[in-house]
């Protein structure tokens, strides 16, 4: 497991720990070819884990012509990445506490990671790692009121953006949480992109500087996009714009991308 930030250890807020599916199921989708039958035999071990992944298929959102009723099922129709980037979500919703706070949180993320992988397929991008990062973008929220639920709650619930959150952050616990979130995939093991898109995204969101990192340039794009879509979607033409010619994204594919998930979003 990679080393955690010292400065984080002194702050005393505990990182939660993988659950032990989610690292056998790591093992698995890193495999040349990847063994659908173990993969549900995997995630069906956990009957509440495959329960909620079933529940979060065979939602409209997925836009499934029928029912998947195991998991087996759910691979064959939405095919391992999908299904193993939803139980991703699942696994990391479960070891935070359940929450008016973080409802909000949960919805974001699985939206935001949605249409990151969705583009991502479309640019010829690795989806699995997209939509890990639009999933643990906000992580970092959940761990602070975990960590802090009385202090954090009516900070999160009055924020009107991350940008100035970020600064009551470091004052109140001397920490933002795009560090604390870029800690926790990094003791989750996520790949190195996104654990950088999740450490770097408001500041690109707010037009800061981007990472040096050349394999996270095109999620951090990707994030930025996002981050119109779900919340000014009547911007997404001059923020597509923008963030190509910061990215060095093609343009024109970058727009078709996010207009073909902005398609998915609203049909969902």
């Amino acid at each position: 497991m990679p080393p955690i930030d010292p400065a984080l250890r002194s702050l005393q807020i505990e990182l939660p720990a993988k659950p032990d599916v989610l690292v056998q199921l790591a093992l698995l989708m890193a495999e040349d070819e990847v063994d659908f039958k173990a993969m549900g035999s995997l995630i069906e071990g956990d009957m509440a884990l495959a329960a909620a992944v079933l529940k979060a298929v065979n939602a409209p959102i997925y836009g499934l012509r029928q029912t998947a009723r195991t998991v087996q099922q759910a691979i064959l129709y939405l095919g391992s990445q999908e299904v193993a980037a939803i139980t991703y979500e699942m696994g990391l919703r479960s070891v935070f506490p359940s929450s008016p706070e973080l409802e909000a949180l949960w919805l974001r993320a699985n939206r935001r990671g949605m249409v990151m992988a969705l583009m991502a397929r479309r640019l010829g991008l690795d989806a699995f790692v997209a939509h890990s990062a639009g999933l643990f973008e906000e992580c970092g929220k959940a761990v602070m009121f975990r960590h802090a639920p009385e202090r954090y709650g009516p900070m999160l619930r009055q924020s009107t953006g991350d940008d100035l959150l970020v600064l009551q952050e470091m004052q109140t616990f001397g920490v933002s949480h795009d560090a604390l979130g870029a800690a926790m995939c990094k003791s989750w093991v996520l790949a190195s992109a996104a654990t950088t898109c999740v450490r770097y995204h408001v500041v690109v969101q707010t037009g800061g500087t981007w990472p040096a990192e050349p394999e996270a340039v095109p999620v951090c794009a990707l994030s930025a996009v996002a981050h119109y879509l779900l919340r000014a979607p009547q911007a997404l033409g001059p923020a597509v714009e923008a963030v190509a010619a910061l990215s060095g994204l093609d343009e024109g594919r970058l727009r078709q991308a996010a207009e073909d998930a902005y398609a998915v979003l609203r049909a969902a």
